[in-house]
């Protein structure tokens, strides 16, 4: 699944700008910021903090006016693996390939991936064309692709590599007329 839910432990800082409102909704306001958008190496890119459980009795450290609450919360991450079948649809064509989105972070299918045989960039449109079989590939299209390489850029996100060179996958257009 590219979806992946962790249970975590931590400790939240709440500030005193916070004190005002119910703790579990501080807590969850400061994990919220601390966390999502994070890019892990383990986790993958965090998507959200929600199911926040936080300890009721706090810390305080001299010279720091906020509190420090131990916390254990659910987190859901995007991070698909090696061998996974995702389906997106095409956002954007270039001449090497599609870029196409699965949800926090785009995947990437070189034009070597995309099927076995010559493939031209139309910049007209833009799409590919497969000479042989006359199909194509354009944005907005449906594809279903195998992850076959998943890379943490730093501060960039995940960088996705996926293949429809295999029986099954591809535009599901082509699958369709199939059968």
């Amino acid at each position: 699944m590219v979806y992946r839910i962790y249970r975590v432990r931590d400790v939240v800082r709440i500030p005193p700008d916070k004190f005002g409102k119910p703790l579990d909704i501080a807590a969850w306001e400061e994990l919220r910021r601390k966390y999502e958008g994070v890019i892990t190496r383990n986790m993958g890119i965090i998507v959200t903090v929600f199911d926040v459980d936080v300890d009721p009795q706090g810390k305080i450290i001299p010279g720091d006016g906020a509190t420090y609450h131990k916390v254990e919360f659910t987190i859901l991450a995007f991070y698909p693996f090696v061998k996974e079948v995702v389906e997106g649809e095409v956002n954007t064509v270039v001449k090497n390939g599609v870029f196409v989105d699965l949800g926090a972070s785009d995947g990437f299918v070189y034009i070597n991936q995309i099927a076995d045989e010559r493939i031209e960039y139309d910049p007209t449109r833009p799409a590919l064309l497969l000479r042989d079989s006359k199909r194509m590939i354009e944005k907005g299209d449906i594809v279903r692709a195998r992850v076959y390489n998943v890379a943490p850029l730093p501060g960039k996100g995940l960088r996705v590599q996926l293949t429809m060179r295999q029986p099954y996958l591809g535009n599901l257009k082509w699958l369709k007329k199939r059968g």
